[in-house]
């Protein structure tokens, strides 16, 4: 493989060539006109304008995606995340085409792209999952009656769904007619697929998930786990690994089932298996993302490995070097995604241009970004500005290192996730492990920031006014007064 083109953008398309760099292999990059001086573009060996700022016509543009590779002679296609990166018909045409996906094959991305057959794919092997049925399902009168042998509260789901998409909580039967058809109506409008199914909503859930690597020979190995709890709008914004709740024979089972859940689809490349933890610590399979995750570099940090580079590896038809007795975790890491978004506004996005950008740095710091200082936030793409790793010995020492990172993190002209992430990291429940997928909805306002905020300007009101005067007193002219001397020389 000498050449592999990118089809994504940002921080995701500038880390996957980083490695494709160190790996001696040439790199493609496609942007949309507004993307055109982007840092993934200057990085590239060679860069090709996809089309104009509207996803649509730019970065799903699978066919002349697939054009570009033919006509500069690339080898293989790195999907990312987002856009392209789970949708099986492009894999099948980029193969067709002789050109290796850097990903799954088409037929395991079919089989977990949809939440009803991943279950029956994987019910073979007997891996928990959550009381419900296991077939689409529109009947109103039928959601009612299954609901009622599940047990209210039960929880609707998109079966093409994520992200939150088409998920609505039910607690009494009076409410399933009303929000089955908003379900179904934001599955459609969302996915192209109205298709829902029902499950037992378990009230104090953890998002915990499961790394996997599997190559062209068989051999499947899961990478430890990622704690994935604290979300917003159901989606992710603080990612660590390890969990501070899983034990080590907790690991050992569900690391099992994960790549169970490979071996049920004949899974090759990176994936994520993806686990409903309730507070007993019982787990049941949810899905399976079958890319690379935006929370990745958690799991490098802990067990010093390049998943990107094993990917690429795996896709060229190389065995695995890692046994599963290779993996063991190193220290604690956590990942903060820096949103252009207000924490104060129900984390409404927050366009606009990055007046000032100033990264921090030091041991154990890890900065993924797509912008530099003075570049504007299009307002087509997820507003995601970088993610924000931590590296200590402990998790005690992570948290730390965060909260510093957070502070060294200079960004004005927009909102962003920042002051949510001091947040997260100094209250108890975080600090202490005890924390679910409410953590948002259990602890956090508004205000909350805003009293802080208030408090930092009070205390830096009062600092500035014992440094002015303290100047004042260095700067004080002497006083002069009469003196003698002059009558004496007289």
């Amino acid at each position: 493989m000498q050449k592999i083109l990118v089809a994504n953008r940002g921080e995701i398309a500038l880390r996957i060539m980083r490695t494709i760099r160190k790996m001696g292999i040439k790199s493609v990059a496609v942007f949309s006109e507004p993307d055109r001086h982007s840092p993934h573009v200057l990085f590239a060996d060679e860069a090709v304008c996809i089309g104009p700022g509207p996803s649509s016509q730019s970065y799903l543009n699978g066919d002349k995606i697939i054009a570009i590779c033919k006509e500069l002679k690339v080898d293989g296609i790195h999907p990312g995340y987002g856009f392209l990166s789970e949708n099986a018909d492009f894999a099948r045409k980029v193969t067709e085409a002789g050109i290796e996906f850097i990903g799954p094959t088409p037929e395991a991305m079919r089989i977990m792209g949809s939440k009803l057959a991943a279950k029956d794919s994987v019910k073979q092997y007997n891996i928990p999952m959550v009381p419900g049925i296991d077939h689409a399902i529109i009947d109103v009168n039928e959601a009612i009656n299954t609901a009622g042998k599940i047990g209210y509260p039960i929880l609707i789901k998109a079966s093409a769904g994520g992200g939150g998409k088409g998920m609505r909580v039910v607690d009494k039967a009076a409410d399933m007619k009303e929000q089955m058809e908003r379900a179904i109506s934001e599955a459609t409008s969302s996915f192209g697929d109205g298709s829902v199914f029902i499950e037992k909503y378990v009230t104090s859930p953890r998002h915990i998930e499961v790394q996997v690597l599997a190559d062209k020979h068989g051999n499947v190995i899961h990478c430890l786990e990622r704690e994935c709890s604290v979300q917003r709008r159901h989606q992710k914004v603080v990612e660590e690994s390890p969990s501070a709740v899983v034990t080590p024979e907790m690991r050992k089972k569900i690391g099992e089932a994960a790549i169970l859940v490979a071996k049920s689809c004949n899974y090759v490349s990176t994936g994520t298996v993806e686990f409903l933890v309730d507070e007993k610590l019982n787990f049941y399979f949810l899905e399976m993302n079958t890319r690379l995750q935006v929370e990745h570099p958690v799991t490098e940090m802990i067990l010093g490995i390049d998943l990107v580079e094993q990917q690429i590896r795996i896709a060229r038809g190389e065995k695995l070097s890692l046994s599963q007795e290779d993996i063991k975790p190193h220290g604690h890491a956590i990942e903060l995604r820096v949103y252009a978004e207000d924490p104060l506004n129900n984390f409404l996005p927050a366009i606009g241009t990055l007046n000032k950008y100033q990264k921090p740095a030091g041991e154990g710091i890890r900065i993924d970004d797509g912008y530099k200082e003075g570049m504007t936030i299009p307002i087509y793409y997820d507003p995601m500005i970088a993610k924000l790793v931590v590296h200590g010995k402990t998790r005690t020492e992570a948290i730390q290192k965060m909260l510093q990172a957070i502070k060294d993190y200079k960004i004005e002209g927009v909102s962003t996730t920042l002051p949510f992430g001091t947040f997260v990291m100094e209250h108890e429940a975080f600090v202490s492990g005890h924390f679910d997928t409410h953590f948002v909805k259990n602890y956090y306002t508004p205000e909350s920031i805003k009293e802080k905020q208030k408090a930092n300007a009070g205390i830096a009101a009062i600092v500035a006014v014992k440094y002015w005067l303290d100047q004042q007193n260095i700067l004080k002219p002497v006083e002069h007064k009469t003196t003698s001397w002059k009558r004496r020389l007289a």
